[in-house]
């Protein structure tokens, strides 16, 4: 059971520690009533049943260190949840993953100020339609919407900054 015992560092190197650290960033219910957790300072996201009973986890940019990799994350708006955009504040991206295995498909940004790069980015939601919409903290500062055009290949793991297309000839 977890205790508020002080875990000390992450060392990315270590077994995995068997509760959270603190922060824990984020909790969200699925359709299907799993429970996901943002467990920050350890770079892993956790799925429990309703009932507190322990399904899967996966470490996503294990040898992230300080902040840690896994800030908040939303849902698909596909009746299954098929996929998970997860917030990475640490390393400046969007990570999509496969939420039935947890695998990390793809991902995009990078740190900055233009379209499409971040600064902190901290929390993120679809609404409806599937657009997304972040919010970055500290310097950041600002809100972001990203336009949902479907669903393509993965043809590469990092996608890098996603910029906008001009009309110019």
């Amino acid at each position: 059971k977890p205790d508020d015992t002080n875990l000390g560092n992450y060392n990315p190197d270590a077994p995995l520690a068997q509760q959270f650290r603190n922060p824990v960033h984020c909790a969200e219910l699925s359709n299907d009533n799993l429970l996901y957790v943002c467990d920050r300072s350890n770079d892993r996201i956790q799925v429990f049943k309703p009932d507190g009973t322990f399904v899967k986890e996966a470490i996503v940019a294990k040898k992230t260190l300080a902040e840690g990799s896994v800030w908040d994350i939303a849902f698909s708006k596909d009746a299954a949840q098929k996929y998970i955009y997860l917030v990475d504040g640490a390393n400046a991206k969007i990570r999509i993953l496969l939420r039935d295995t947890l695998q990390v498909l793809t991902s995009f940004g990078d740190g900055g100020r233009q379209p499409g790069q971040f600064l902190e980015v901290h929390s993120i939601a679809l609404d409806s339609k599937g657009n997304m919409y972040t919010t970055e903290t500290a310097q950041g500062k600002r809100i972001q919407k990203f336009v949902y055009k479907g669903i393509g290949p993965v043809v590469k793991e990092d996608q890098g900054v996603i910029w906008p297309k001009t009309n110019a000839k």
